[in-house]
């Protein structure tokens, strides 16, 4: 099980002078929303955004031991606009629409 402020550091490790704020969205330690915020990503492009926080999170996600990892990078002026972020692809109740995407297990 992976604690939130585990996820943090890893975080903060990509993104060192980021605003970073973790959701354990289940409580079992698998399913995360990361609230990334920092003035870096002003001019970057969501994909350009994530992609280095998940190529760092590539060994975890495969090995299952971070199964949903939803991330939501912006700008100090996009948080305030924005408010709340967290999606949570299993849960019945949310204000976000998203896509999730089961692998199959390999064999």
């Amino acid at each position: 099980m992976v604690s939130v402020e585990w996820m943090e550091q890893e975080v903060l490790k990509v993104v060192p002078d980021a605003v970073v704020e973790v959701s354990d969205l289940h409580g079992t330690g698998d399913h995360f929303h990361v609230r990334i915020i920092s003035d870096t990503y002003e001019g970057l492009r969501p994909l350009q955004r994530q992609k280095p926080i998940l190529k760092h999170f590539k060994i975890h996600i495969s090995s299952n031991t971070v199964h949903a990892l939803d991330l939501k990078c912006m700008t100090p002026k996009q948080a305030d606009e924005i408010g709340n972020t967290a999606f949570d692809p299993h849960g019945q109740e949310h204000d976000f629409f998203g896509v999730h995407i089961r692998r199959p297990k390999k064999e």
